[in-house]
């Protein structure tokens, strides 16, 4: 069962259009939000980890917003996964953790 809002329409030509413009912005987003969580995880002062983190907020907020109004504008749509999906999903994520565990050193 998919999810989705009335498509807003658009021109399609080669020239550039709103839904372009925020598909790009969303990507942009997205990659400065994969950045900043890398450089999080880099900070040896905690007054930079503290202005990074409210940084990656910030662009975190705005990502959410990008996407919330392509789905208004039916540019995004989502699809209701089934039980089982979930289930098989979860499952298989809990067995790489687990495999992951196991093979990290023992602690000394």
């Amino acid at each position: 069962m998919k999810i989705e809002n009335p498509k807003t329409e658009i021109p399609e030509t080669q020239e550039l259009n709103d839904r372009d413009y925020l598909n790009s912005i969303l990507e942009c987003l997205k990659n400065m939000s994969n950045n900043f969580s890398v450089a999080l995880n880099e900070c040896s002062n905690e007054t930079m980890y503290k202005e990074v983190f409210k940084m990656f907020e910030n662009t975190k907020d705005l990502a959410r917003e990008a996407y919330n109004l392509m789905f208004e504008n039916g540019w995004y749509s989502l699809e209701q996964a089934e039980e089982q999906k979930i289930m098989s999903k979860q499952n298989d994520c809990t067995l790489k953790i687990k495999q992951l565990i196991d093979e990290l050193p023992p602690l000394e």
